[in-house]
C-alpha cells in the first residue's frame, strides 16, 4: 500500500473517530443538561411547596353564635336552634383540614348570664383547633356577675390555648403574621353602639407599628366599615380607628361581626370583612386562607352556610330584607391581593 493511499485511510478514520466522538459528547451533556433541568425543577417545585406551606395561614371566622339555653326565637334570631347550629358549624370546621385557629367575633352568648356562657363551652371544646374569642355586646352585662374579668377566667379554665387576661390582646399565630383582637363593647351604659378607648387606642397603634414587616389580622365584633347604616350599632370612634389602621402600609384585614351581614370591601392595602350570624340568617361563618408571597398577599374567602337546611330557610322568611344580610356573591367568596410595599 502506498504512502499516500495509508495516509489518505487514517484520515477517514480520524475524521469517524471524531464524528462518533463529538455525537456521543453531545449525547451526554444533553443528558446532563436534562437531568439537571429536572432537577432543578423539581427542587423549586418541591421549595414553593414548602414556601407556601410555611407562609400560609387558615383559620375559621365565626361571628354571633348567641347560643342560648332558652327554647324560643325573637322576630329574626333562632336563638332556640343556636345550640344544632353552632354544632354543624364545629362539625364543618373540624371537617376542614389545615386550620390553625378558630376565631370567634363576639355574641357568643345571646343572654349574659354565667349559666349561658358554660353551657355554650362544651360545645366550642369539640373543635380541635386552637379557638379564641373577642367580646360582644351579649356577652357580658352592666353590674352583672358575668364580668369581662369572669368571663375570661372561665375561657382559660375551658380552653388550653387561651390565657390573656384582658379584653383585647394580640398574638404571633405564626412567623410573619399578627393577631389583634380588639374590645369594642361600651359598658357605662346599656347600648349597642360600640367604641375604643384611649388606652386601648394607644396600645393598638403600638402594636401596629411593631408588626410594619407583617401582615396583620384584626378581630373586633362592632365594625369599623358598617355593612349598612345603622346608627344605633354604628362604632362611634370609627373614623379614628381606620385612621390609625390605614396609615400603616402593609397587609392588613379587618375582620368584624355584630351586624349578622356579610360583606367585603379593600381599600388599598386593608381588607374589611364582615361576617354573618348563625342564629339568623344566612346562617353562615367564614373560612380563610391568606397567603404571604414575596410581592403580595393573596386572602382566600370562603363562605360557608350551616347545613341544617330547614332551619336557614325559616331564617330567611322571619328576617326583612334577606339580600341585606346575605350581601352580594362578591361580599361571600373571593380571592383577594394586597401589594406589598
Amino acid at each position: 500500500m502506498s504512502r499516500k493511499s495509508k495516509k489518505k485511510k487514517e484520515s477517514v478514520f480520524i475524521k469517524f473517530a471524531n464524528a462518533v466522538f463529538t455525537i456521543i459528547l453531545a449525547a451526554i451533556m444533553a443528558y446532563g443538561l436534562q437531568c439537571y433541568s429536572a432537577t432543578s425543577h423539581n427542587t423549586k417545585f418541591l421549595d414553593s411547596i414548602f414556601s407556601n406551606k410555611s407562609n400560609s395561614l387558615k383559620f375559621a371566622q365565626i361571628s354571633d353564635v348567641h347560643f342560648y339555653t332558652g327554647d324560643d326565637n325573637t322576630t329574626y334570631k333562632l336563638r332556640a336552634e343556636s345550640g344544632r347550629l353552632f354544632d354543624d358549624a364545629v362539625s364543618q370546621v373540624n371537617e376542614t383540614a389545615g386550620l390553625d385557629f378558630v376565631m370567634f367575633t363576639g355574641d357568643q352568648i345571646d343572654k349574659s348570664f354565667e349559666k349561658e356562657l358554660r353551657a355554650f363551652l362544651p360545645h366550642a371544646q369539640n373543635l380541635k383547633y386552637p379557638w379564641y374569642i373577642t367580646f360582644g355586646n351579649h356577652d357580658t352585662c352592666i353590674g352583672g356577675y358575668l364580668t369581662p374579668q369572669v368571663y375570661l377566667s372561665m375561657v382559660n379554665k375551658a380552653n388550653p390555648d387561651f390565657n390573656f387576661l384582658k379584653p383585647y390582646y394580640s398574638f404571633i399565630p405564626k412567623k410573619g403574621f399578627k393577631v389583634i383582637v380588639l374590645d369594642t363593647i361600651i359598658r357605662e351604659r346599656l347600648t349597642s353602639n360600640g367604641q375604643i378607648d384611649d388606652e386601648q387606642l394607644k396600645w393598638f397603634e403600638k402594636e401596629l407599628d411593631e408588626a410594619k414587616d407583617d401582615t396583620v389580622l384584626i378581630f373586633m365584633h362592632v365594625p369599623v366599615i358598617e355593612p349598612f347604616a345603622s346608627a344605633g350599632h354604628r362604632l362611634l370612634n370609627a373614623n379614628e380607628v381606620r385612621t390609625i389602621i390605614e396609615k400603616h402600609k402593609n397587609p392588613i384585614a379587618v375582620f368584624q361581626g355584630h351586624y349578622h351581614a356579610t360583606m367585603i370591601k379593600q381599600f388599598d392595602n386593608v381588607l374589611y370583612i364582615s361576617t354573618p350570624s348563625l342564629v339568623s340568617y344566612p346562617n353562615a361563618f367564614r373560612i380563610i386562607t391568606v397567603t404571604n408571597q414575596r410581592k403580595k398577599v393573596v386572602f382566600n374567602i370562603e363562605f360557608k352556610e350551616t347545613r341544617l337546611e330547614n332551619i336557614q330557610k325559616l331564617a330567611k322568611i322571619m328576617v326583612f330584607a334577606s339580600n341585606l344580610y346575605a350581601g352580594e356573591e362578591k361580599d361571600r367568596n373571593g380571592t383577594f391581593e394586597i401589594i406589598k410595599n
